[in-house]
């Protein structure tokens, strides 16, 4: 009677993560997003949504982000792209938009004034 093979244990042990602080700088950072592992529903509405629905699934999300290792990398991903939809970075889509408008308006408040002609 012939054995079926035995399997390796290699391909039975799952990847382990590794902490974000040691990953290798060409890692990208969401390789370690913990929304990987989660469905994209929870982040990106379904058309015609009601708005309850909406606001719950929003803030499980949201909750989901908080725990996240690269929430900071994530926002400045979706600020700097702009993502229009979905929950990045622990903000959704309008959240970002106030970000984004606060920026600006820091932004020109700290740029230099014309130079004055001198006389």
């Amino acid at each position: 009677m012939q054995h079926p093979p035995r399997q390796s244990l290699v391909a039975t042990v799952p990847p382990q993560r590794v902490p974000v602080r040691e990953r290798d700088q060409d890692t990208p950072w969401h390789s370690d997003a913990v929304c990987r592992r989660d469905e994209a529903g929870l982040f990106f509405a379904p058309s015609k949504e009601p708005t309850a629905a909406r606001l719950a699934r929003e803030e499980a999300a949201k909750r989901v982000c908080a725990q996240c290792p690269v929430m900071i990398q994530c926002r400045e991903h979706a600020l700097l792209q702009p993502e229009p939809y979905g929950v990045w970075g622990g903000l959704t889509a309008a959240e970002r938009r106030v970000v984004l408008a606060r920026r600006r308006r820091r932004d020109l408040d700290l740029a230099p004034g014309p130079i004055a002609a001198a006389g």
